[in-house]
């Protein structure tokens, strides 16, 4: 079955598309020059045995998943079906400095894998990195081979957004790769991992798997070297640049220890909740801020969880900034580490959401809370536990992964009671994990006991500001719905909050709204809004771009007033 999708910037036949857009080094935050990718052409199929096949009949392009048009496959897949890649490949003579690692970016949601006929490991959850060491089995000719499955109707590992029967607010399944495969080689001693922890006066790095080295920062007034004792060091600069949206300074760095090397970035900045002149605020870098932000999905007609090139990353980010945004929310998906590295050096603040698993009720979930039923106690909800185990392995992956990005300053662990349980234990868990940054136990409804903010979803009624003595924080609202001819991906299906047949009187609606909705609260407490969304998705037409990116539907000039009159109410907080 074909999956009839919008294509916005390539044809189904791949005219125009040049894979060499994603070979890059897919880990900007510890960089070695050692870099061999893996993505192009693979051989595939699919079956229901999970059985490696002799001959294949289908080529793939890694890194996309065989539902989009950019992987060359563009069909659906069952969850019954196994799906089989195979990739021959020869490393460079002098690619080897000791040992070799498989790096894959995210997998969905199961894979083993295999190399010259061993099988050498096995991972899931769907959205996070994995690696092996492989050195013990490579030859001059190598044959890689990866078994993916996708179990997503079981709702026992994270989805997402992701449904079979998609429309309205759930969008086309990603099975299999959809993310850079590479390797790169290490010497015998090498370094694991880095974990950086900042505020605005100092920087705490710890180095994984090493005792000693040094450390080398570039700072204004030149290079400075800190040694690494017992595999940590902490860096005190006098009155160091302050990372802020729109002053995002970074801060390089190296580390070095034997024969290993990599080269990686910091920034210093302080996120906290505060109570100023009696009311709580969200504060950055020990002043009141707000974050005005925008619904980030992350889906892209072409490639769904995989656009055709990074910098389309980098474009979406911009063009939000150019509009006056300083935040993006990204809703329920684990993005490439590129992505959160042009946020880091482009400067934009990530509100960043676990991905939820478990199942969903329309009643429970979205019918009741939206009329006014939001109290519902989690301790006994989603009682499985292997949902709940799984739910936790993908949330301490998640942060382990993105801990070291500055512009990440706002976990949100569930939405909308999505998979919600037991989040009083879960917030104190994960603030244990990351105790630097703001905690949304329950984005939209189902309050928790335990939560660094007060957060809301209104899409129906009028905003209303509600007292609490923790910062109030709009974490969803508009949504609404504009459909710009020619760049939709259903022409007969719309799914929004409220319907608006021009551009002008779409405009002036988001206009009022912030006029008279938004900005008389942040006087009052309000810390920070969610406008959904960033781009069209799907059915969903209620974004600020078209789904294709090729048309804005909002008034430059108009959202940058709204932006300014945001920043000017701020500065008297």
């Amino acid at each position: 079955m074909k999956n009839n999708k919008l294509i916005t910037l390539y044809t189904e036949n791949g005219e125009n598309f040049n894979i060499d857009n994603w070979n890059i080094y897919p880990r900007p935050q510890m960089k070695r020059d050692s870099f061999f990718s893996l993505n192009g052409k693979w051989n595939f199929c699919t079956n229901k045995t999970g059985e490696i096949p002799t001959e294949f009949t289908e080529k793939i392009i890694v890194p996309f998943c065989p539902q989009s048009v950019l992987s060359g496959i563009n069909r659906l897949i069952s969850d019954s079906d196994y799906l089989i890649y195979k990739k021959e490949f020869s490393l460079p003579k002098d690619f080897n400095k000791g040992r070799v690692l498989l790096h894959f970016g995210a997998v969905d949601q199961k894979a083993t894998v295999y190399l010259n006929d061993v099988k050498i490991g096995e991972a899931e959850d769907g959205y996070t990195p994995f690696c092996f060491d492989i050195t013990e089995n490579l030859k001059p000719n190598n044959t890689i081979v990866v078994i993916a499955k996708d179990d997503l109707d079981n709702h026992v590992l994270p989805y997402g957004k992701q449904k079979h029967k998609r429309g309205g607010m759930w969008y086309t399944p990603v099975s299999g790769i959809w993310q850079t495969v590479w390797l790169e080689s290490v010497p015998k001693e090498y370094i694991r991992d880095i974990t950086i922890r900042c505020d605005d006066k100092s920087a705490h790095i710890e180095v994984g798997s090493i005792k000693t080295g040094v450390l080398t920062l570039e700072t204004p007034d030149g290079n400075r070297d800190f040694e690494i004792k017992d595999g940590q060091v902490e860096i005190i600069i006098d009155s160091p640049l302050l990372w802020t949206p729109e002053t995002p300074n970074i801060y390089n760095f190296t580390v070095k220890s034997g024969e290993d090397e990599i080269s990686s970035y910091l920034a210093f900045r302080k996120i906290e909740s505060k109570v100023v002149n009696g009311i709580p605020r969200l504060c950055l870098n020990g002043k009141p801020y707000f974050f005005h932000g925008l619904l980030d999905q992350g889906y892209y007609p072409d490639g769904i969880f995989t656009p055709a090139a990074p910098e389309e990353y980098k474009n979406d980010i911009l063009r939000m900034k150019e509009l006056g945004f300083n935040m993006l929310r990204k809703h329920i998906k684990i993005e490439p580490q590129i992505f959160y590295y042009y946020c880091d050096i482009y400067g934009i603040a990530v509100f960043q959401d676990f991905v939820n698993n478990g199942d969903y009720s329309f009643i429970r979930d979205t019918a009741l809370p939206t009329i006014g039923m939001k109290k519902l106690p989690d301790k006994f909800l989603h009682k499985n536990k292997a949902t709940r185990k799984a739910f936790k392995t993908c949330a301490e992956s998640t942060i382990k992964t993105l801990y070291n990005h500055p512009s990440i300053v706002y976990w949100t662990i569930f939405n909308e009671g999505w998979g919600q349980f037991d989040s009083a234990n879960m917030y104190d868990y994960f603030k244990s994990l990351d105790p630097c940054r703001i905690f949304d136990t329950a984005s939209g409804w189902f309050r928790s006991p335990k939560s660094d903010v007060t957060s809301e979803h209104v899409y129906f009624k009028k905003v209303k500001f509600k007292k609490s003595n923790k910062p109030f924080v709009l974490s969803e609202f508009g949504g609404y719905s504009y459909k710009p001819v020619g760049h939709v991906a259903n022409t007969n299906n719309t799914y929004g909050y409220r319907f608006f047949k021009t551009q002008s009187e779409f405009m002036d609606a988001i206009e009022n709204l912030y006029n008279t909705e938004i900005i008389p609260l942040i006087e009052k407490g309000l810390c920070a809004t969610v406008y959904t969304q960033v781009s069209d998705v799907e059915d969903e037409t209620n974004g600020l771009l078209s789904y294709d990116r090729k048309v804005l539907k909002v008034d430059k000039e108009r959202m940058q007033k709204i932006a300014q009159k945001i920043k000017e109410k701020e500065l008297y907080l």
